[in-house]
């Protein structure tokens, strides 16, 4: 699938390190990640860091050759956002404060886990691509959380139990496909 103009200069500037083209990046989408992160009870501080992370992130990863982004980079880019803003909001429910204490989390580790999660995420993304339409959208809908009853008529199954049955094999279909890649089992060694 082709980049635009736009798109493949903002990859360009990552890869580069390209000051310019790096503030159009934040200019044109950090409003979008500091609305993400306040609707998902952030602050603008957090909004600040998980763009940067971001940022630090994909350009490290812009770097390999054979690197590509398979939509808009756009749509990549929020897509790394949420990932790292799920997981720190995550860290942060789980995590007892004091304000005398030095934080054991380390900037290095948390980047190369967000990586880490980016990865997997990809390869879930690209064999959903891999299974039938019909699953596709029958999945999309089971992880959208949409009821059954909702699924049986937008999709024109025969009951309930039709759907619950079509989705273990979707399921199935779709976890076969993502653990016969081998970068699978490479992100299971790690």
């Amino acid at each position: 699938m082709q980049t635009s103009d736009r798109d493949q200069y903002f990859m360009e500037s990552l890869k580069e390190g390209d000051e310019k083209g790096i503030t159009a990046i934040y200019t044109k989408l950090y409003p979008k990640i500091k609305k993400y992160v306040y609707a998902h009870d952030g602050y603008e501080d957090d909004a600040r860091d998980i763009m940067q992370k971001a940022l630090l992130q994909l350009s490290v990863r812009v770097q390999a050759p054979d690197f590509y982004i398979q939509n808009s980079f756009e749509g990549y880019f929020f897509t790394i956002c949420k990932n790292l803003w799920r997981r720190t909001a995550k860290i942060a429910k789980t995590r007892v404060t004091n304000d005398d204490e030095v934080s054991l989390i380390h900037d290095e580790r948390d980047i190369a886990l967000a990586t880490f999660e980016q990865e997997k995420w990809e390869l879930f993304e690209e064999k959903l691509l891999e299974i039938s339409e019909n699953c596709r959208k029958l999945l999309r809908l089971f992880f959208d959380k949409i009821p059954y009853a909702t699924i049986v008529t937008s999709l024109r199954y025969g009951s309930d139990n039709t759907v619950r049955q079509r989705i273990f094999k979707c399921k199935s279909k779709l976890k076969e496909a993502i653990h016969t890649d081998a970068r699978y089992l490479e992100l299971k060694e790690l």
